[in-house]
């Protein structure tokens, strides 16, 4: 088991200020559809009214989503980066695999050719992108991006890239360098 003292967390940059209205415009829309879509029979023999149903019925989605947009993470565990997101997608790299002398902290509205362009395997919602995509300039990425602009860009000495936009990117790499 390793310790605390091996680990350290960096929060991640804030989501955009519309993500949380987006997931509840959407239970608004799916309960919308829900409701004025067909209409409801309430069987005599079922005790639960159609309307409690198509409540929680529809809230299985957005409930879903805030899961996901709630479990994302940059963590140094011993000599490990571990960059995770969105439940599902996760990066487990060496640092000693990390190219950290090419390693630096970029502005994407500056350097736009870093931006993602295509998510080839992932998940993404206003405000937070995660899994692998293809960025502006044609090459690969492991991106864990929020809606804050400054990232921090981690090559691999294989040639992949990591892409994540911790809350103070440059606290990150210095971690990373200090490791």
């Amino acid at each position: 088991m390793q310790s605390v003292a091996s680990r350290r967390d960096f929060p991640l940059g804030p989501l955009a200020p519309w993500t949380w209205p987006a997931l509840l415009g959407l239970w608004v829309v799916l309960l919308l559809v829900a409701f004025l879509g067909e209409t409801h029979v309430q069987s005599p023999t079922n005790p639960v009214p159609w309307w409690v149903v198509v409540l929680f019925a529809t809230a299985l989605l957005p409930a879903g989503l805030l899961s996901m947009l709630a479990h994302r993470q940059v963590r140094i565990e011993g000599d490990t980066l571990l960059v995770a997101g969105a439940l599902l997608f996760a990066r487990k790299v060496p640092i000693r695999e990390l190219a950290l002398d090419k390693a630096r902290v970029l502005d994407l509205d500056e350097h736009t050719e870093y931006k993602p362009m295509l998510r080839l395997f992932g998940f993404s919602f206003p405000g937070l992108t995660v899994g692998t995509c293809i960025l502006r300039n044609r090459s690969r990425a492991f991106c864990l991006l929020t809606a804050q602009p400054r990232a921090v860009l981690l090559p691999q000495r294989n040639g992949k890239l990591i892409l994540v936009s911790p809350e103070k990117p440059q606290a990150l790499l210095d971690a990373l360098h200090a490791a």
